[in-house]
């Protein structure tokens, strides 16, 4: 079985597609999926799908939407396996279980890569961390389960993954820094310092970008922007990192490319 949920959701046994056209069953079809291998509680399944409006007939209304996935599952694997539906999609004590390797999701591979890559860039290893990381964030095809209903407990998973994405983007521009890919980096850090203003991270990166690019005084153009976003939104100062790089800049000291805040100058 192959599952993608870095995207609108995808669930396919030998070309043939168990995704369901209606909302609900796809939304258990995708909680079931996220956490393949393991049991989901019943309350967790009617929780994702009704929130706290539950009718009165929800698991009822709940086995009726197991049932219609065993139809599809079976219309999949009964044409080239001998796997009953119950034993893919199995009842367990309390839930159900989706019983397929975690290691067929997108999302577990974009995982294990981002662990490669954050490997490799503690060993200081730019380019392989580059390579890993950038590979990782090409698995997403759009936000998370685009085209699934969220409830509450597929928004916290939505809410993690995206995190992660985040992260292992700031960490393959890191790299990228290392590399001194610098020019290559700015279009792209602009467009994120724009849909994420407040994101230190990324400003910091397209200060560096700018200053080694030969335009320091556009790596200043930035930290005013953010300050200003910072004062208007929170009230509050840059914290000392970026002060202390923008201090850097000021003075046309060295700034380094990517390495941790305690390399810049003290201000």
């Amino acid at each position: 079985m192959n599952i993608e949920v870095l995207g609108p959701l995808s669930i396919e046994h030998d070309g043939t597609s168990l995704v369901p056209t209606a909302g609900k069953p796809r939304q258990i079809l995708a909680l079931l999926a996220l956490r393949a291998g393991h049991a989901v509680p019943v309350a967790s399944l009617i929780e994702e799908v009704w929130g706290e409006a539950v009718p009165r007939s929800a698991a009822t209304t709940l086995q009726t939407y197991i049932l219609q996935l065993r139809r599809r599952i079976a219309a999949a694997y009964d044409r080239v396996d001998d796997l009953p539906p119950k034993e893919i999609l199995t009842t367990t004590y309390g839930g159900y279980r989706l019983a397929v390797d975690s290691d067929s999701c997108d999302y577990r591979t974009f995982h294990d890569l981002v662990q490669r890559g954050s490997r490799a860039l503690e060993a200081d290893d730019a380019l392989a961390a580059s390579a890993h990381l950038g590979r990782a964030l090409k698995l997403w095809r759009g936000p998370v389960l685009a085209d699934v209903p969220i409830g509450p407990l597929l928004e916290l998973e939505a809410v993690g993954m995206e995190e992660a994405r985040l992260q292992a983007l700031e960490q393959r521009i890191t790299a990228d820094l290392r590399l001194r890919r610098y020019g290559e980096l700015i279009a792209e850090l602009r467009v994120l310092t724009s849909r994420y203003p407040l994101n230190e991270n990324f400003c910091a990166h397209l200060m560096t970008a700018l200053y080694h690019s030969g335009s320091p005084w556009r790596a200043l153009d930035e930290f005013r922007r953010l300050r200003a976003c910072l004062h208007g939104e929170l009230g509050v100062e840059p914290t000392s990192r970026l002060q202390r790089l923008h201090q850097a800049v000021l003075n046309g000291a060295p700034v380094p490319d990517g390495r941790e805040a305690r390399q810049l100058p003290a201000a």
